[in-house]
């Protein structure tokens, strides 16, 4: 089959590779139909994430049609149209029967590995490292699925593949942002980054109450589709965010903000931000925090601050004196992906959104190097790409 294989910092390439097969009683196979570049991926591509190894299948936003699958598998049969959850969870273990399924005991094969830098181990994830279980992602024609009668779920035909795609990844991600935020109905909300994630946690914030969202980015297009949205907007490059915030609040600073950017913010100058590229540059530190201070900074007391901003290892600098003495509550972790798709799904059903509004950028498979590098450099107005094998 062809597949998007990872071969290093900034290199991706379309390659020739053996096709999945059943390897347990509880995978199954699908034949892709729609896959995603996610923002999380260019944290591989910008060669961020540690353990990666050249040859890598990239890819965690994935659905399909099922081909075949194992003989423990009785929820699913082939012909299904089925979308799948970036995280793999077994549901038999305690974090999986608390649905926290992202924290998944038995996943990663790798387990070891994650804890000596970690702690503990997280669930293993689709195309995201061998630290984080080393398992082939969908970027794919084909996708081996484990533990598929807990992960995907059937999707009906009144919805369509852009509808429903983001269901593995970005749309559970930017509610269960919304929930972390802790929002009481007309809560003042802002939102650091405005592409995919941030997207979907600003209409997740007011779908559960917020009055007031502030978003806060530097791309025309991307603060163009978050106003769109219902947001207010700020524009990074052109004014000072934290005064901003201040001036738009009275002062007291949003009720929850929301870190949407991860390790990699940028800073325009900012004397943190600067430090910390050079600090990245030079591996003393593997994540840029700049976001995450911001948001730290300009909540209000007593405030919360969740981050589905992916960071992968150590930043420096953290605020902590000034979140333990505004008594500000931090949120954050991988998405319990599995715990949300069906309500989603049936808000989709029920047209209380269209998460189709996000794709910009429509592709084939053997396009995936270009919208890779475009998708990183905000070239050509791209917010989402989806490609189809």
């Amino acid at each position: 089959m062809r597949a998007l294989c990872w071969h290093g910092k900034g290199d991706v390439r379309v390659d020739t590779v053996p096709d999945p097969k059943i390897q347990h009683s509880r995978d199954a196979i699908i034949k892709i139909t729609a896959c995603a570049i996610c923002g999380s991926d260019l944290h591989l591509y910008d060669g961020y994430q540690p353990t990666m190894e050249s040859g890598d299948i990239l890819g965690h936003e994935n659905m399909g049609v099922v081909v075949e699958v194992g003989s423990d598998v009785t929820n699913l049969q082939k012909g299904d149209r089925v979308v799948v959850p970036f995280t793999i969870s077994c549901g038999n273990c305690w974090f999986c029967k608390q649905g926290l399924y992202s924290c998944c005991d038995t996943t990663n094969p790798n387990a070891e590995m994650a804890r000596k830098a970690m702690g503990q181990s997280p669930a293993g994830l689709f195309g995201f490292s061998h630290m984080l279980g080393g398992y082939a992602g969908g970027q794919a024609e084909y996708l081996r699925v484990p533990m598929a009668d807990i992960g995907p779920i059937k999707v009906p035909e009144s919805v369509s593949d852009e509808q429903a795609l983001f269901l593995s990844d970005i749309f559970p991600t930017g509610y269960m942002a919304a929930l972390n935020a802790q929002i009481r109905d007309g809560d003042t909300v802002a939102i650091w980054g405005c592409g995919p994630v941030g997207q979907f946690a600003i209409r997740s914030a007011l779908m559960l109450g917020a009055g007031r969202i502030i978003a806060i980015d530097e791309v025309p297009e991307r603060l163009t589709m978050a106003s769109a949205g219902g947001a207010e907007t700020i524009d990074f490059s052109q004014s000072d965010v934290h005064d901003g915030l201040m001036a738009r609040t009275n002062n007291r600073g949003p009720d929850s903000c929301i870190d949407a950017v991860g390790c990699e913010a940028a800073g325009h100058g900012a004397a943190d931000a600067v430090l910390d590229k050079v600090k990245a540059a030079a591996f003393l530190a593997t994540d840029r925090v700049h976001v995450l201070r911001q948001a730290i900074m300009a909540c209000r007391k007593a405030g919360t601050v969740s981050i589905p901003g992916v960071y992968v290892g150590m930043g420096d600098n953290i605020p902590i004196g000034a979140a333990m003495n505004k008594g500000l509550t931090l949120k954050m972790g991988q998405t319990h992906v599995q715990a949300y798709t069906k309500p989603l799904l049936k808000l989709i059903e029920a047209g209380r959104i269209d998460p189709s509004f996000v794709v910009t950028h429509p592709a084939s498979l053997e396009d995936a190097p270009e919208m890779y590098e475009k998708f990183r450099d905000k070239k050509d107005g791209v917010i989402k790409v989806v490609m189809r094998p």
